[in-house]
């Protein structure tokens, strides 16, 4: 395979990691509303080029965005009600309850018991008018029509799963074990009337994303999206095309995926996700892959590929297993694949999540591919005996990172380190003794990496107990949320000193980089 030049990231530049379910919103998690333009207007103001999210999919039992029922569709969560209410499908007696939640955290019991019939009930009101828009989010018939190939499928595996009493679709009647054309004339008529609302979901959760992505646009911000390498067994993604994994004859899957004992878990981690059938892939030109991601980049300006390792080798568990540390490695596509994804799509712009312990041979696909790589500055130390985690070992041609959202937040690591290496972190970054995120921010913007992307809460500053997601555990994840009080907060000095910080390391991503040297500007 011949290594493309990384031709688009030529420009040094800053991003902030914040999912939207994070975000500042009424409704008991974050929306596409007004707290995410007041946002991306904080960004903006601050000098930051990009706003990295999670996978923004419907996420089902544990709600991991990494776990989703569809990886073309909406969380319908995320769907502001505020418009709706507005434009009269809902009156505030309605959603008074979900006012009642949590501003500070996600208490995902609770909204399930009430955003879900007050959605509903939005929808039957808007069928009832025999209308065809909601305002200004264009027409809803049109945009069924364009997105037919992964929605109606999406929308009968919902109805389906509702009227299967919410079991898998490995558990439902051999009939309907796979998606076909003919299975919409076979659904009970409510269950079609349960598909129409999740098409309708989904119309407004594509119309306010669009209009958040053109606010984002008009100030300067681009999105980075995020693709997870696996899909969920339990998804419309798999129950529509059972072909592209290795499924026994019954839809269940031969081998499932997950990673071998690391620095996250000494059990190893059992995703449970089917692994692809990449023969068969193959034979098709990875069209499959080709348009899951050509459906992303047509949300995103920039795409994270989650678990790059996997495309040379990934982790094999036998089915049935208690967990992770009984499978094996298995060799995955390699350089094929991405010559198939740099054909079709020659201007994508993709980060490699090149995260754990990577050996020579998924360095050398990343580089083939000329894709650029992640760093962590929390690994810098105790993780790693090559300490490529230290910014003196960075490429340019990579993205730096205090912290993922599979990390402690900075302060809450920093407080966490035992003496020995605490003291390394200390003295390497010059810390003086502090546990603030904020001197380690400085450093990922200093460093050679031409993208630094920091986690809202290590903006904040927040101790442990703002940790978005701690992997290999159940309980607690997903769930964090900063607040109005919060953003307004980083809206003021702390913008400042991010502004600055961005201009001091030239991040203001508007400048392309020169290896010669040229006079100084007047």
């Amino acid at each position: 395979m011949t290594s493309p030049p990384i031709t688009w990231l030529t420009t040094r530049a800053a991003g902030v990691l914040a999912h939207i379910s994070s975000l500042p919103g009424d409704y008991g998690i974050g929306n596409l509303g007004p707290g995410a333009r007041a946002f991306v207007d904080f960004l903006a103001d601050a000098g930051v080029r990009y706003w990295q999210i999670c996978p923004i999919g419907p996420t089902g039992y544990g709600d991991s965005p990494y776990q989703l029922f569809s990886g073309r569709a909406g969380n319908p969560y995320f769907i502001d009600l505020g418009e709706l209410k507005a434009d009269g499908l809902l009156q505030e007696s309605e959603i008074a309850p979900l006012r009642q939640l949590p501003s500070d955290h996600v208490d995902y019991g609770r909204l399930y018991e009430s955003f879900w019939n007050v959605l509903a009930t939005a929808h039957d009101r808007f069928s009832a008018a025999n209308t065809d828009e909601v305002d200004g989010l264009g027409s809803m018939r049109a945009f069924r029509q364009l997105h037919a190939g992964w929605l109606q499928p999406f929308t009968e595996f919902m109805a389906l799963k509702a009227h299967f009493g919410g079991g898998a679709w490995t558990q439902w009647p051999e009939e309907f074990r796979e998606w076909t054309p003919a299975i919409s004339a076979q659904l009970p008529i409510h269950a079609q009337r349960e598909a129409d609302r999740h098409a309708f979901y989904q119309y407004l959760f594509f119309g306010q994303w669009e209009r958040l992505r053109r606010h984002a646009a008009a100030r300067g911000v681009g999105i980075i999206g995020d693709v997870p390498i696996f899909v969920a067994l339990d998804s419309a993604d798999t129950w529509q095309n059972r072909a592209v994994f290795r499924l026994d004859a019954h839809g269940l899957p031969l081998a499932v995926a997950g990673v071998p004992p690391d620095y996250f878990s000494s059990l190893g981690q059992l995703w449970g996700n089917p692994l692809y059938d990449w023969d068969q892939l193959e034979r098709t030109g990875y069209g499959w892959w080709v348009d899951r991601l050509r459906a992303a980049f047509e949300l995103y300006d920039i795409v994270r590929l989650d678990h790059f390792r996997g495309f040379d080798t990934y982790w094999e568990v036998p089915s049935g297993a208690a967990d992770a540390r009984g499978g094996h490695w298995c060799s995955g596509p390699g350089p094929a694949f991405f010559q198939a994804v740099n054909t079709a799509l020659p201007h994508a712009r993709i980060i490699a999540e090149d995260l754990g312990y990577i050996g020579p041979d998924v360095v050398a696909l990343r580089r083939a591919a000329g894709l650029p790589g992640m760093k962590v500055l929390q690994f810098a130390y105790g993780h790693d005996a090559n300490n490529v985690n230290l910014p003196h070992a960075f490429p340019p041609e990579s993205v730096a990172y205090t912290g993922t959202h599979d990390n402690l937040t900075t302060r809450g690591w920093l407080a966490s380190l035992p003496p020995k290496e605490a003291a390394l972190v200390d003295e390497y970054f010059q810390l003086g003794g502090t546990h603030s995120a904020w001197p380690m921010i400085r450093a990922a913007l200093a460093t050679v990496s031409r993208l630094a992307v920091i986690p809202v809460q290590d903006l904040l500053d927040l101790p442990a107990t703002a940790t978005l997601n701690r992997p290999g555990t159940q309980e607690g994840n997903w769930q964090w949320r900063f607040t109005v009080r919060e953003l307004a907060a980083l809206a003021g000095d702390k913008s400042t000193q991010l502004s600055r910080w961005i201009k001091l390391y030239d991040r203001t991503g508007d400048r392309p980089l020169r290896d010669f040297s040229e006079p100084p500007q007047p």
